[in-house]
């Protein structure tokens, strides 16, 4: 009850359309947040990637420890993402994996610049540091894929997700921009390197600034009794749904059909007599088709739901016909088919994982769909090597693994909307 003579003040109605606009802009702070962190953290990552190869030249590795190296840096970033998406989820400290794998990435890159001073030890360190790199990559990525997944939910996971491609590609083009200007500038790998360290900076600024401000969704206790068959009981490991691992068999095939863009400028400079400074050019034509990809299937799913992942497999199958093409026009359509591609794997795809599996098993789902990625994506890799010179039957296999995978999908979609 009032007391007498004591005047409440009126409040305030908000304006709806002011109010609407309100709504509309805030979720999307924390995704674009994210998306601005692996802008600047792809700067680092990808513009050391193309000077790896040179600078182990440099202090005196052999060409098979090259491969050996960046190879391995590859196998890791994917491979131990199985080990650290359920250690995430265990601990539930999806903040700690991600600002430690980012943490790397900004420390290891940087310092490579140092690895020439250091004597007989830089090549050694040189070594450790292009792995601890990448390593980096796969402490992080699936709790940041949770975090993302989380504060893209207001948002639309689709456009969530398709946003942040969208950025973490711009990041991808500028790194390789950034160092190649301080090496025209210069000559001198290590002031390459060296430059670097202020984008890694700057990751890590705003990645602590996203962190006193966004909650941890691993304080929320997953559900203590087991409510539905996917859900664990006490004192037994969680279990990931059937439908989640029919989507991970399809990802399988589809990898393995999805050519890696080092096999496609290898047919350009010899067989299309492509000019080798040209090739960088197509490659950031791929990745402007790549962020167009992500942008319209995120908008797509969000709006009709994930029967738009049902294109992706038609996508792969166009590749090899096009970009193994002997004119250079269909060459340049299949580079950018094959962006297209790429986008909507690395964006949408984690969008329906997201849909698919429970928050609190999201990390080990993210690490787990990895893994199968990697292993077509290996498949794959044998399967272009064995297949190049014999056309027909590289284009007729891409295109059976493309069938079972959309057969896969299919069947997948249809589970899960029944379940």
């Amino acid at each position: 009850m009032e007391r007498p003579g004591r005047r409440v003040p009126a409040r305030i109605p908000e304006r709806p359309a002011a109010a609407a606009r309100t709504r509309r802009r805030l979720p999307w702070g924390p995704v674009v947040g994210f998306g601005l962190v692996s802008l600047l953290a792809d700067v680092v990552s990808d513009g050391a990637r193309p000077l790896a190869g040179p600078l182990l030249a440099q202090l005196g590795a052999s060409a098979l420890l090259v491969g050996l190296v960046t190879g391995g840096a590859e196998a890791a970033a994917q491979g131990l993402r199985l080990v650290f998406g359920p250690w995430a989820d265990r601990t539930r400290r999806y903040w700690t994996f991600t600002m430690a794998g980012y943490a790397l990435t900004a420390v290891c890159v940087p310092v490579l610049a140092l690895t020439p001073l250091v004597g007989a030890a830089g090549l050694l360190l040189a070594c450790a540091l292009i792995i601890g790199d990448r390593v980096g990559k796969a402490v992080r990525s699936p709790a940041k894929t949770v975090l993302l997944a989380a504060v893209a939910t207001p948002v639309g996971r689709g456009r969530g997700f398709a946003v942040h491609k969208s950025l973490d590609l711009a990041g991808a083009l500028l790194g390789p921009l950034l160092v190649s200007a301080a090496l025209a500038a210069t000559g001198l790998l290590p002031v390459a390197f060296a430059v670097l360290a202020v984008p890694a900076a700057a990751a890590l600024f705003l990645l602590a600034w996203l962190r006193r401000r966004l909650q941890d969704p691993g304080t929320a206790k997953p559900p203590q009794g087991p409510t539905s068959a996917s859900e664990p009981a006490a004192g037994r490991a969680p279990t990931l749904p059937g439908t989640f691992f029919l989507f991970a068999v399809a990802a399988f095939f589809w990898s393995a059909g999805l050519v890696a863009f080092g096999v496609i400028s290898f047919h350009l400079t010899t067989a299309v007599a492509v000019p080798v400074p040209v090739v960088p050019l197509l490659y950031a034509g791929a990745m402007g088709a790549a962020a167009l990809g992500a942008l319209a299937s995120g908008v797509a799913y969000d709006r009709a739901g994930p029967g738009v992942l049902l294109a992706l497999p038609v996508l792969i199958a166009a590749v090899p016909v096009l970009a193994f093409a002997p004119g250079a026009g269909l060459v340049l359509a299949g580079v950018l088919v094959w962006g297209a591609a790429t986008g909507i794997q690395d964006s949408t795809v984690k969008a329906l994982i997201a849909d698919l599996v429970p928050e609190f098993r999201q990390g080990t789902a993210y690490g787990v769909f990895a893994a199968f990625e990697g292993a077509g994506l290996l498949a794959g890799g044998a399967l272009y090597g064995a297949l190049y010179n014999t056309m027909p039957l590289l284009i007729g296999a891409v295109a059976t693994l493309q069938a079972v995978a959309f057969v896969v999908l299919l069947v997948t979609l249809r589970t899960s909307r029944h379940s």
